[in-house]
């Protein structure tokens, strides 16, 4: 990943809001990050920190406000449009891993690609990936012949391979051992200084929300922004 093929990246949430019937899960949250950001949601379980996520990485709509990435509002786009958006600006990595059993470790990286326009040189890509996430010879194993740490770096490696301008990850540390979680945010921290995405996390794992940059706290659908530190992710 060289430096100059980094791209400038800017997440704008204004005024956002989402309700499921009657019941207000977020209401009128505002913030902006930049390329090289990086943050962590916390909050009270059912205080709307998946929803949240799940409204920037286009899976869910807000009820009011909007969400711009990048200068565009993906929920301003057709059903086909925001999916080839989704695929190519964003990158997912949720608590279970989700990689698909009946493929390899190289097989299971590639899968975004395919989505839509085929990159021929996607192979030595995901290669590349798979070795700096440092499973470069478990490259043909299926994910029932590696651990859960493993497996967990396999979906970032998967996450990064059409260098998205966002990570979002959803508590990406909570199936594991303390050993295997510090191992685990010690590469998504690598992976998010070599890349220069905004990086976005949910998680209730205290020792990795403090390696965040910039803290965003939700209680009963609010959102506030705590103590930033300029340097945290070392």
């Amino acid at each position: 990943m060289h430096e100059d093929d980094k791209k400038t990246q800017q997440l704008t949430v204004s005024n956002l809001s989402k309700d499921f019937g009657n019941v207000e899960v977020l209401r009128n949250v505002s913030f902006g990050f930049r390329s090289g950001e990086s943050i962590v949601i916390t909050g009270p379980s059912g205080s709307g920190k998946s929803t949240l996520l799940h409204i920037i990485g286009t899976l869910e709509k807000p009820t009011k406000g909007h969400v711009e990435i990048n200068g565009t509002n993906p929920f301003n786009l057709s059903e086909p449009e925001v999916a080839q958006y989704r695929n190519s600006v964003i990158g997912f990595v949720f608590q279970d891993h989700h990689l698909l059993p009946q493929y390899s470790v190289l097989e299971n990286v590639l899968i975004p690609t395919l989505a839509f326009k085929p990159d021929p040189d996607a192979t030595n890509q995901a290669q590349e990936l798979i070795r700096l996430v440092g499973l470069i010879d478990r490259m043909s194993h299926r994910p029932g012949e590696l651990s859960g740490g493993e497996r967990q770096r396999v979906a970032i490696a998967r996450a990064l391979i059409n260098r998205p301008s966002i990570l979002l990850c959803d508590e990406p540390t909570g199936n594991l051992d303390s050993v295997t979680s510090k191992n685990i945010a010690d590469l998504l921290f690598e992976m998010h200084k070599s890349e220069n995405n905004i990086l976005i996390a949910v998680t209730h794992n205290l020792e990795l929300a403090s390696r965040f940059q910039n803290h965003l706290r939700l209680v009963d659908g609010v959102c506030t922004i705590e103590a930033e530190s300029s340097n945290k992710n070392s």
